[in-house]
């Protein structure tokens, strides 16, 4: 390619200030080649679970399914048509995919000063190689170079699975979904690839496609849906069946946060007016806050984190979603309240030890009046990410200005990365740890955080002076929050026995893959761990002698643990940032 360099700048997100600026360098250091935890995002399985999946041409990588590249370029007056987006119809949209690209790379410019554009730099960049800047007249030969690059072995998405380093990808799945691209995952020794409950589609009583959502939910349950308790039992089973296959949480997105306890004999009515077609607006909006209260109840017992994403107006467009379908960029924020709405799940089950809520809000406005304060109250609360518009550089340093005044800092449930564009991963973590880098050493230059605390907040240490919340069993304090990884059986303190990172995929056990192994702090690599006395942990596997050990889940151990025990619950806070990995906060300890 031309030697027209394309460099990015490595102190990219980072205050001007001198001082500043090195401390949020010193930090970064510390944390950028960390582990990426993905606890939540929309990344397709299927294309991990096919060895021989590939990427596509870089138009279908980088443009025909993001929303985030086609919404800008449609603002500008591109059609959807134009850029390869495929029609609810079937009727015909551009094929040249070189084409497609073209029309992209000549509007590139448009991005400038979205995260939009730091992502795309970044992969482009680091990830692909590129070496000059995109443009119109550089297009075809950048291109010919990601084209090239997307047909070795080393950019087939298993390979990039290891060389992004991930130690956990969730993806969201319907209630009604057999999960057989996780079956097939697991089946192949991947473990930390994990499905999370979403049953949106099965509680929208007053969508045209609940009744087919609610076939689909019996077949898959193996039982008739005919009244409100049967369809109760069919989402428990769900539910069950989630977990076995190795979820960790479940989301739901709602446009408000209502909630509010129906009574059976409401539940039950409304239920069957739904089924009869008769259902209301009144009565889809009362059965959504009611549900929302019983899937809290379900997380309480079966320990599934509860993840609420709200504010979200979705298909605004209605021309567009009549002819493309749902998530064509036109999903718009609105304000939400969220004190009176929450109160009545609040009442039930904010302060229950078993239960955690994570709440993600499209609403900045919400964060310092109510937000914080719910977190900063609740035991259960826990408060989400900046999400989708504000997962920007400005979005992360307005909700870490406006919370944790409030919240403090170990109310928050850390970063994910929401997205379905798979090799955008670690770019978009990268933006979380610059930025929450910087955040921190702006405290210490400001003299509010004392340098050594902002160095602690860094990941893989905790601050003597706050151990976490619940203490697991085991001594290794907050460097425990490092390995845990959001893995359901992760247990930091077993031997490699049953998962043994040096056996060959044909003889892992079925459920173990590979693992990187970490030595406790004050002991030597290698040596014989301590136990932690948990039920992932057999007598026979903490008698072995030490390889180091692993924390990567086992199936047999994951149907063996005992609901609630702490290495079922166990996570990073933070764990892609700086910040704060001192606690378990995402899934936490449930002793």
């Amino acid at each position: 390619m031309p030697n027209t360099p394309w460099a990015l700048a490595p102190d990219r997100c980072f205050d001007a200030d001198p001082a500043q600026r090195g401390l949020a360098r010193a930090l970064y250091t510390t944390v950028k080649d960390l582990p990426l935890i993905c606890p939540h995002g929309h990344v397709n399985p299927a294309l991990l679970a096919d060895p021989g999946a590939r990427l596509g041409t870089p138009s279908e990588l980088f443009i025909i399914p993001d929303h985030y590249i086609f919404r800008m370029l449609y603002s500008q007056g591109i059609r959807l048509e134009d850029l390869g987006v495929p029609t609810r119809d079937g009727a015909p949209v551009e094929g040249d995919h070189r084409q497609i690209w073209q029309r992209f790379a000549e509007r590139f410019y448009l991005f400038r000063g979205t995260p939009t554009a730091l992502w795309l730099a970044d992969e482009l960049v680091n990830l692909f190689g590129v070496a000059e800047r995109l443009d119109g007249a550089s297009a075809q030969r950048i291109y010919d170079h990601l084209e090239a690059q997307l047909a070795r072995p080393e950019f087939a998405p298993r390979a990039l699975l290891e060389r992004f380093n991930i130690e956990l990808l969730c993806s969201t799945d319907a209630a009604t979904d057999t999960l057989a691209s996780h079956r097939l995952l697991h089946e192949q020794g991947i473990g930390h690839i994990r499905p999370t409950f979403r049953p949106d589609a099965v509680v929208a009583i007053g969508s045209p496609a609940w009744p087919s959502q609610i076939a689909a939910l019996a077949d898959v349950a193996g039982s008739d849906v005919v009244d409100y308790a049967s369809f109760i039992r069919a989402l428990e089973q769900r539910r069950a069946f989630f977990k076995q296959q190795g979820a960790l949480a479940t989301d739901h997105a709602t446009l408000t946060p209502y909630t509010a306890r129906l009574s059976a004999v409401e539940a039950e009515a409304i239920f069957m007016r739904a089924l009869s077609g008769a259902a209301t607006d009144d009565d889809a909006a009362r059965f959504t806050g009611h549900m929302l209260i019983e899937f809290a109840r379900m997380s309480a017992e079966d320990g599934l984190v509860m993840q609420l994403h709200v504010g979200s107006l979705r298909n605004h467009n209605q021309a567009l979603f009549n002819r493309f379908g749902p998530d064509m960029g036109a999903d718009i924020p609105i304000a939400t309240e969220w004190t009176r709405n929450l109160r009545a799940l609040l009442d039930e089950y904010g302060a229950n030890p078993r239960f955690r809520l994570i709440l993600f809000t499209l609403d900045e406005s919400a964060y310092s009046r109510e937000l914080a304060p719910l977190a900063g109250h609740y035991p259960a609360v826990l408060l989400g990410p900046p999400w989708w518009f504000f997962d920007s550089v400005n979005g992360m340093r307005r909700y870490l200005d406006s919370v944790v005044e409030t919240a403090g800092l170990y109310n928050l449930a850390g970063f994910n990365d929401d997205t379905r564009a798979f090799a955008s991963i670690p770019a978009r973590h990268d933006v979380w740890r610059r930025v929450t880098c910087d955040w921190l050493a702006g405290l210490a230059v400001q003299g509010l955080l004392a340098e050594e605390s902002s160095c602690r907040a860094a990941p893989g240490s905790a601050p003597a002076d706050r151990p976490p919340r619940r203490p697991c069993r085991s001594s290794s304090g907050g460097d425990i929050a490092r390995r845990c990884a959001l893995t359901q059986s992760a247990c930091p303190n077993r031997p490699a026995g049953d998962c043994d990172s040096g056996r060959s995929a044909s003889r892992r056990p079925a459920g173990c893959r590979p693992s990187r192994q970490f030595p406790e702090p004050g002991r030597v690599a290698g040596s014989r761990p301590r136990s932690c006395g948990t039920a992932g942990c057999s007598a026979a596997a903490r008698s072995r002698s030490g390889r180091g050990y692993t924390y990567r889940w086992s199936r047999a151990r994951l149907r063996a643990a005992r609901p609630g025990s702490w290495n079922t619950r166990c996570s990073a806070l933070f764990r892609s940032g700086p910040g704060l990995q001192t606690r378990a906060a995402f899934l936490r300890l449930a002793c």
